[in-house]
């Protein structure tokens, strides 16, 4: 069996890089299986929501790094995973997870997919999407306003103690790992087609070595 080409997309929150990976998602459709690093925040339903909110989710140690790589291996060797699902609302897991089934192409995308080594072992392709600071932190007030049910203070404290800190420590150095740079996120619609125009070729190779092997069986 070919092993699926994996790629690991990040970039600061905001930056578009969930955009990013989407397009390239839909435009491979169904050859594609998404893994979105924010699923893996570890629960902390145990806690109060007082000390919720005082977590530093914007550090690795939020987040289970040693499932989701379990998940990535178990993807490339041919086998579903059980994604789990993640409440930001509450700060907690929910009981249900979500099934993903392997596919030729896997994207595994969030703001720290490339700054810890042993996700980054996992990846074919490295991609970081670059957009400017005043433009992520707009983006993030207003999800955070609209779909994580957050007060403009909550999201204020939150940037300043741990976002800007943990950009400047984990995400931002990450950069220097990536094979490719995308500016501007979901907006540079160059960038993305030749990603998916690099993967379109990888799976050609892959269709074309399969049926090469199907001949001399």
């Amino acid at each position: 069996m070919t092993p699926p080409l994996v790629l690991g997309i990040a970039g600061g929150t905001g930056s578009g890089k969930t955009t990013v990976a989407h397009r390239i998602r839909e435009a491979l459709l169904p050859d594609v299986a998404y893994v979105d690093h924010d699923s893996y925040y570890k629960d902390q339903s145990h806690l109060s929501r007082e000390d919720r909110l005082k977590v530093n989710y914007d550090h690795p140690d939020a987040l289970d790094n040693e499932l989701l790589a379990d998940h990535v291996r178990a993807l490339k060797d041919g086998f579903a995973i059980d994604k789990p699902n993640y409440d930001f609302a509450t700060h907690a897991r929910q009981p249900e997870s979500t099934r993903v089934e392997p596919a030729p192409v896997v994207v595994v995308e969030g703001i720290l997919t490339l700054a810890l080594a042993n996700l980054r072992s996992l990846y074919d392709i490295k991609i970081f999407v670059d957009t400017a600071a005043d433009i992520r932190l707009m983006r993030r007030i207003r999800r955070d306003l609209e779909q994580r049910g957050r007060t403009f203070a909550e999201v204020r404290q939150q940037y300043y103690g741990t976002v800007r800190p943990m950009h400047l420590a984990f995400v931002e150095p990450s950069k220097r790992f990536a094979d490719i740079i995308i500016p501007e996120g979901g907006e540079n619609h160059i960038a993305i087609d030749l990603v998916v125009g690099r993967i379109r070729h990888f799976l050609r190779e892959r269709q074309e070595w399969q049926a090469s092997q199907d001949l001399t069986c």
